[in-house]
């Protein structure tokens, strides 16, 4: 042995050792990020609420632990919209628009009453071909201001003939979570 007092003779006895130690060292290594993986994933889906406990397993915990458990709750508590939100929705003022510029208007219901809602901040807006298997086809929106109250405007491009899909996400006054709409838009030469 050549390199017995030198820093090398640990890579050496590393190298050469019974077993394979670096085949066992990668091996756990790649296990190890695999499992890190798996724990972030499984936290995030449980933390977002996507994921839940299978009943068969929860119903055999202590009271005490289930409570700490993710659990599903009505649907749309599950598909992450309040209770209370699921009495609001906007409305397209027009199912349909002329190819190219055109103002949309989008008016925002209390649906119990029927009462436009004004004053809500629509933070999110997205126009996309994803109805006619074309999500990639977007085109921009530029908010425009209200003409009466609970009424949303946006100036756009309709640069495409067929059916088009507008979505929405806003925070509505008095209320907690986030209202998201998907609306239909038929778009005429």
């Amino acid at each position: 042995m050549m390199h017995q007092n030198t820093p090398f003779h640990d890579f050496e006895e590393f190298e050469t050792a019974q077993g394979g130690g670096r085949v066992r060292w990668i091996t756990g290594i790649a296990l190890f990020a695999m499992m890190l993986v798996a724990a972030v994933a499984l936290g995030y889906g449980f933390g977002r609420g996507t994921w839940a406990v299978p009943s068969v397993i929860a119903d055999h915990v202590p009271a005490a632990l289930a409570g700490w458990l993710p659990h599903r709750g009505t649907n749309s508590e599950a598909a992450g919209t309040p209770a209370a939100l699921k009495d609001y929705a906007f409305d397209l003022v027009g199912a349909q628009a002329k190819q190219g510029e055109a103002v949309l208007a989008v008016r925002l219901v209390h649906k119990p009453t029927g009462k436009p809602i004004p004053d809500a901040v629509v933070f999110a807006h997205r126009l996309d071909m994803a109805p006619a298997g074309m999500p990639t086809m977007t085109t921009e929106l530029e908010p425009q201001p209200a003409t009466e109250p609970g009424l949303y405007r946006f100036k756009t491009n309709l640069t495409m003939a067929g059916d088009w899909q507008l979505s929405l996400a806003a925070k509505v006054q008095g209320e907690t979570g986030t209202l998201q709409n998907q609306l239909a838009l038929k778009v005429v030469p």
